[in-house]
């Protein structure tokens, strides 16, 4: 089994999110896509975060209706600052039989040397590095270049970031994110803060 694995905060999940994950399933033909919601990641401010369970419930619902999309809560049961090794490591363990990919973005990539012991990480699974908006999906001169799959994918400019500032101000967030996301961040009152 072909399994890709994308992590991130979901903070909310969005169109763009699924567009690109359909675009890499398609194309490297997995099986399925895990999303991983993260707990705690070392690069992002916690106050920025809504609660892990309301991510983790809106990345269920922007993922209904794809049978090839899955959602994990592994990094929501860890405490604290959760890392990509660790997720991979029980991943790679727990499913043995299956051929992992982790996807990111190429903003993400621009920074992996920087991740926890990125040696490891790729002794789990083959990386994949998705096209973004602002960013170059190319090897350029990352010393991990020759060890990844770069991708081009649908460039679509939706963020999180614009998304929570949308709500924020009350603005629409129609189209931005499936209709269930929108009707959960509603009932939930998330991000108006």
């Amino acid at each position: 089994m072909k399994i890709g694995i994308f992590g991130g905060t979901f903070n909310p999940p969005h169109m763009g999110h699924l567009i690109a994950l359909e675009s890499v399933r398609d194309q490297l033909r997995f099986d399925e896509v895990l999303f991983v919601p993260s707990c705690q990641p070392p690069n992002k401010p916690h106050s920025l975060l809504a609660p892990g369970h309301d991510r983790y419930e809106m990345t269920c619902l922007a993922v209904r209706g794809n049978t090839s999309f899955k959602v994990s809560d592994i990094e929501l049961c860890r405490e604290g600052t959760t890392y990509t090794v660790d997720t991979l490591r029980h991943l790679a363990n727990e499913r043995a039989q299956s051929e992992l990919y982790f996807i990111m973005g190429a903003d993400n990539y621009a920074e992996f040397e920087t991740w926890k012991d990125p040696e490891e990480i790729l002794t789990y699974a083959d990386v994949v590095v998705m096209s973004r908006p602002g960013w170059d999906a190319a090897p350029g001169k990352n010393k991990f270049a020759r060890s990844v799959h770069f991708l081009h994918v649908p460039l679509i400019g939706i963020s999180g970031t614009d998304v929570r500032r949308r709500i924020k101000l009350g603005r629409s967030i129609r189209y931005l994110v499936p209709r269930a996301v929108e009707d959960y961040i509603s009932q939930r009152n998330l991000y108006k803060k």
